[in-house]
């Protein structure tokens, strides 16, 4: 760190910045006060460093205050300028103009746009709002299209609050959009609702405008030489429009770590740059002429890419440094990323919350950082392989603890993936997408010759990147890690490296074998004998270090890698996925159930296929998946649908594809919708043992856990086809888990005659008699459930009920409720609660929500 002045003033920067995020009022100003003191105390150790100490602690100090004092002005204006409580504002409908501030992006039947209001109701205001508009016909599509940004907008439509996260470790909408300085979302039904007038006078915005024409214009020049699915892959590639990327091709990418690559970075602005200057030197112009010519032109590239905060870094280190080298400057990496890093967070601090940007600084910073500590490990390798391999397994390593904090996931073919796919994608395939650009805008039948040659390329691509992923057992599920853990992940790998690189460099053999009981004199030697044994002892003592250094980081690996202790618990957790059903369950010994996994119902029909969206809303893949991701779960012991509902089947289709599971087990029956046999065929294909359900049925999950299977009733001969049962309520499967004492009742759908089916069965008679602790009330509280005499027999203390909030169904029923409540039950809703997680001990539950 030594004379790198700026490199620790921007690094106390990002401490006080989050400090700031992380902590506010007393436990804010009790850490300021004990950095403080800290720093005070290191004067007396360094003296001879007193203004590097006063120039990080300014840092801190000035940072956190910037950061308390941005987000002290991040709130909504509307409740004062309306004079309105913020409660009420939610629903009005309210008359508003203003001025569209982003490009229109039009997704199925829906408009989203971000607009700086000016007025609302006749009242003055400046605030920004994201504005939802529905479509309601093709015709209004494609004139939504034709938006752009910089129009004047005079809207009417009802003010919403953003959705919050209702699960742990959900993804919280209304947090996000706060760092977009976003408070309110307006819905607008239809175009006649809106009125959009293009601007008459210049301006700054106008600039954004034409960028966003040009891109529009650039999309649709690789739309016309390039098919499908390559014209959306290399207009993620070239021009950074990851949204037009196919979604199977993203899923496979993303899947191998490669998601990067569509994600315009260094690596982009890299070739941009190597391009110029090989376009430029055609023209003889001198070094210094040249260096400024790629100045100026690299903003034009970051804006015509999409501004990104991993493009915004790569544009502003790649200007500093051609101005650097212009100038015949000593330059230095690490100073050249701690001025773009602290340029970026004083223009806009919430930076430091984008996955982006703290993707593409950490890895950076850990490249130039860590490679010098690998590549002496590598000296044997061709240097050219050697520095490949380098950068590669660095910026894997360094990447991996923000991948899996985010994602959840890594593949370990994620290093050879990379170390073929990127230098032929970043060297070939992405100059030759830019070639054909250049040329098609002259000579479009020429440049399609050239991208002909480009999609085959593409193919080869695709088809290793399929072939790769083909190996699901190469294919990790991580919990997300603390903070703790990734700092300490950073600080021993950075240890190890630095000792095995020392240990490299001191490996030396002894011109003479020596004995260490030998006498030193009247040994003959090359060189100072002094020297020598000074090597041989530094080599002994990093060879010491090394290997608890290495098991240490084998030790956080697999700290990291597992899932959170329950210390002999077991959990039961009431996921919220709107309407419908499903529950994780994990027993004290970690097995893992997921009883249902919620769905989506369509009811549209096939002449409303333009309303569908290019990644619709699946609450399987973008609920139940990520929460079972980020609670480590590495895979599932069993997965129990009670019946074949949409709303409690949908969701598994994507458990079923991303989470291994060893069982299945359903009802025994089909419903005849192609869900419900996709599903089963799904499940065969993978070679998952499935199991048909019916009364009296047991299930031994650990020694402290079972389940008993209450319905539904045995019909048939079991070993002929699946019975179609159109209405799966009534054969819902129901069963009681008996977890460290505690049991509890799961109920699926099933209807009061299924109720009284059970009710009415001697063999059950004892396990009523015992009762239940807490009951899942069947079917979200319909009235056609959960009847007055089924709630007495099972003498529960609480009941759980999943509904949709505001649903359409009106559940749960108000009759219902009552009922629940004439029994002295503790009510949990996860409508009104959010996700409900019970934690099972010795014969007592311990019950916390998501929402107070």
């Amino acid at each position: 760190m030594k004379g790198r002045a700026l490199l620790i003033f921007t690094l106390a920067w990002v401490a006080g910045s989050s400090m700031a995020c992380l902590y506010s009022g007393k436990h804010l100003m009790g850490l300021w006060v004990g950095v403080t003191c800290l720093l005070i105390a290191s004067v007396w150790i360094l003296k001879e460093r007193m203004g590097l100490i006063i120039a990080v602690w300014l840092s801190v100090t000035v940072s956190g205050g910037y950061w308390e004092w941005h987000d002290y002005l991040n709130v909504t204006s509307l409740p004062s300028s309306l004079q309105q409580d913020e409660i009420k504002l939610e629903g009005m409908l309210v008359e508003a103009t203003g001025t569209m501030i982003t490009a229109v992006v039009v997704d199925g039947d829906r408009a989203d746009l971000e607009v700086r209001l000016s007025g609302v109701n006749q009242s003055s205001v400046s605030e920004k709002v994201l504005v939802q508009v529905k479509l309601q016909t093709k015709e209004q599509k494609l004139e939504a299209g034709q938006w752009q940004r910089g129009d004047l907008l005079k809207l009417s439509g009802t003010l919403e609050k953003p959705g919050i996260a209702r699960n742990f470790d959900g993804f919280d909408y209304r947090n996000y959009l706060r760092t977009k300085d976003i408070h309110w979302i307006m819905k607008v039904q239809g175009i006649p609702n809106i009125e959009v007038t293009p601007p008459s006078s210049w301006s700054m915005i106008s600039i954004f405008r034409m960028n966003d024409l040009l891109r529009e214009t650039l999309a649709i020049k690789m739309t016309q030489l390039f098919q499908e699915p390559h014209d959306g892959y290399m207009k993620g590639l070239v021009i950074g429009m990851q949204d037009d990327v196919d979604t199977f091709t993203y899923g496979q990418f993303s899947q191998l770590g490669l998601t990067h690559i569509l994600a315009v970075s260094g690596t982009h602005v890299a070739v941009y740059i190597a391009c110029l200057m090989l376009l430029l030197s055609l023209f003889r112009f001198t070094r210094e002429t040249k260096f400024t010519l790629i100045i100026l032109l690299i903003p034009i590239y970051v804006l015509l890419t999409g501004f990104s905060p991993s493009v915004v870094r790569a544009g502003i280190m790649s200007m500093i440094t051609l101005y650097t080298a212009r100038q015949g400057l000593l330059k230095d990496g690490l100073h050249i990323i701690s001025a773009a890093a602290l340029i970026m967070l004083v223009w806009n601090p919430y930076l430091l919350l984008n996955v982006s940007f703290q993707l593409s600084f950490i890895v950076t910073l850990g490249l130039l950082i860590y490679v010098p500590l690998l590549l002496p490990m590598l000296s044997k390798l061709p240097r050219k392989f050697a520095i490949a391999l380098g950068v590669t397994v660095v910026a894997q390593l360094i990447s991996f603890p923000l991948t899996i904090y985010y994602f959840n996931q890594f593949s370990l073919l994620s290093i050879i993936a990379n170390l073929i796919l990127v230098p032929i994608i970043s060297s070939v395939t992405m100059p030759l997408g830019m070639f054909t650009l250049v040329v098609g805008a002259a000579w479009t039948s020429g440049a399609r010759g050239i991208a002909m040659g480009v999609e085959w390329l593409n193919n080869i691509t695709f088809a290793l990147v399929e072939w790769m992923n083909s190996y699901e057992a190469f294919i990790m599920i991580w919990r997300s890690p603390s903070i703790l853990w990734i700092g300490s992940y950073y600080i021993v790998l950075y240890l190890l490296l630095y000792f095995i690189r020392a240990w490299v460099h001191n490996r030396q053999p002894l011109p003479v074998p020596i004995d260490d009981t030998m006498p030193l004199e009247g040994v003959k030697r090359v060189g100072k004998p002094h020297l020598e044994l000074r090597r041989k002892e530094g080599l002994k003592w990093k060879q010491m270090i090394i290997a608890p250094l290495i098991i240490l980081f084998a030790i956080l690996l697999y700290i990291g890698y597992q899932p959170n202790s329950l210390s002999g618990a077991g959990t039961v957790q009431f996921l919220d996925v709107g309407q419908g059903d499903s529950i994780l369950i994990t027993t004290p010994e970690g097995k893992n159930i997921l009883v249902d996994g919620g769905g989506t119902v369509n009811f549209r029909k096939a002449e409303e296929s333009w309303r569908t969206r290019k990644e619709p809303f699946e609450v399987g893949a973008k609920v139940v998946v990520p929460l079972l991701k980020k609670r480590g779960i590495h895979h599932l012991d069993a997965v129990v649908l009670t019946h074949g509902d949409q709303d409690h089947a949908g969701g598994l289709q994507a458990v079923l594809n991303q989470i291994p599971v060893k069982a299945f087990l359903f009802n025994g029956t089909t419903s005849g919708k192609t869900g419900i046999d996709q599903l089963l065929t799904t499940a065969i294909t993978k070679g998952i043992p499935v199991y048909a359900i019916h009364q009296d049925m047991f299930l031994q999950t650990d020694r402290y856990s079972e389940i008993t299977f209450l319905s539904p009733e045995m019909t048939g001969d079991e070993q002929a086809n699946l019975p179609l049962v159109k209405e799966q309520n009534h054969s819902s499967i129901a069963f009681v888990l008996t977890m460290n004492g505690v049991r509890l009742l799961f109920t699926g759908d099933m209807d009061i005659a299924s109720e009284n089916i059970i009710l009415e069965d001697e063999s059950n008679l004892s396990m009523r008699l015992q009762g239940v602790d807490v009951i899942k009330i069947a079917h979200h509280g319909s009235k056609t459930s959960t009847s007055e005499d089924w709630l007495r027999a099972w003498k529960a203390s609480a009941a759980v009920i999943s509904a949709g909030v505001k649903n359409l169904y009106g559940h749960p029923n108000h009759d219902v409720v009552m009922r629940i409540k004439e029994q002295d039950m503790h009510i949990f809703r996860t409508d009104q609660q959010g996700e409900i997680q019970m934690k099972v001990y010795e014969n007592k539950v311990w019950v916390r929500n998501k929402l107070e």
